[in-house]
């Protein structure tokens, strides 16, 4: 949009000490020094593709919930604790498998708004932690389960989309980076921000220090509801669409998405590519089931997935 200014940001400029590690961080040769972002302009970044039906046989996997309550799934595997919310809350990172090979999966970004990710996510701990053989060799595959704590301890509805500062931490990423944007076709249900700056949000440098410390080639941030796959770039990353293709092989997801318009700004899909991984927004159906049998495919062709990274 006209008007808007995008601030150039640097990680050495908003992120703290990476003396900060993590328990499995010394299980890799990967340089705990974060990677600098470079100065990336985007402009009324809109999605333009033409949705089109899948070419396969749609098969009914969703599982009904038939209340919109989360409830975490008791497990033995214990999480990583990468950061805390504006409240206080942890954000957890749970571990599966030892290779070399990231792969890294985003849930809740939207909070309670979202609310069905996180279930999701839950149930993805639980399978994983009872097949532990899902995880090929050479892979690590990287769950974080709620990067917005605070929004899902809040409300199942539209006010748990943002964390305790009103920011939609989807906007808070430097890529692109916009203080407003134009909001036709956008979610505009409540008043809601991008921070006072790109990494303003302890949620968002949270997983910025994360990628410091591991190697992640590959990424997939889930969210609801119905819009189909994204990749991420501006223009699309070639490695993003090709990971974005691979999994809508897979999934009766839309492929090229549904564009509604929406100026998307300050995106974690955008900065992770700018980060050298391969990253994908992904919708579930709806806002209540969390399409798990689906999801189990798209993990297994993301855990199987090499582009051009391997």
């Amino acid at each position: 949009m006209g008007g808007f200014g995008v601030l150039a940001c640097s990680v050495q400029s908003v992120l703290p000490s990476p003396s900060a590690t993590f328990p499995f961080a010394t299980e890799t040769k990967t340089s705990l020094t974060a990677t600098p972002i470079p100065t990336i302009s985007v402009t009324n970044k809109k999605v333009t593709a033409t949705p089109v039906p899948p070419t396969r046989t749609h098969r009914p996997t969703k599982t009904k919930t038939p209340t919109p309550v989360v409830v975490k799934i008791a497990l033995d595997v214990q999480p990583t604790v990468i950061g805390y919310s504006v409240a206080g809350r942890p954000i957890e990172i749970y571990r599966f498998g030892y290779g070399h090979h990231g792969r890294l999966v985003i849930f809740g970004i939207h909070g309670g708004y979202e609310w069905n990710t996180i279930a999701l996510a839950d149930e993805l701990i639980a399978y994983l932690q009872k097949n532990p053989e899902f995880i090929p060799p050479g892979k690590r595959l990287f769950i974080l389960r709620a990067l917005n704590p605070d929004g899902e301890a809040r409300s199942h509805g539209h006010s748990g989309r943002y964390n305790e500062n009103q920011v939609d931490l989807n906007r808070n990423f430097p890529v692109g980076w916009f203080s407003d944007w134009d909001k036709t076709g956008c979610w505009n249900f409540l008043p809601i921000n991008a921070g006072s700056g790109p990494f303003s949000e302890p949620e968002t440098l949270a997983v910025a220090r994360f990628f410091g410390a591991q190697p992640v080639e590959a990424l997939i941030s889930y969210h609801s509801a119905a819009l189909g796959i994204f990749p991420g770039g501006e223009p699309p990353d070639p490695k993003s669409v090709d990971l974005a293709t691979t999994l809508a092989t897979v999934s009766d997801y839309p492929y090229p998405p549904i564009d509604t318009g929406c100026q998307m700004t300050g995106t974690l899909v955008d900065w992770a590519v700018s980060q050298g991984a391969a990253a994908v927004d992904i919708e579930l159906t709806n806002h209540e089931d969390t399409d798990f049998e689906q999801t189990l495919e798209i993990l297994a062709a993301l855990l199987k997935w090499q582009g051009n990274t391997d």
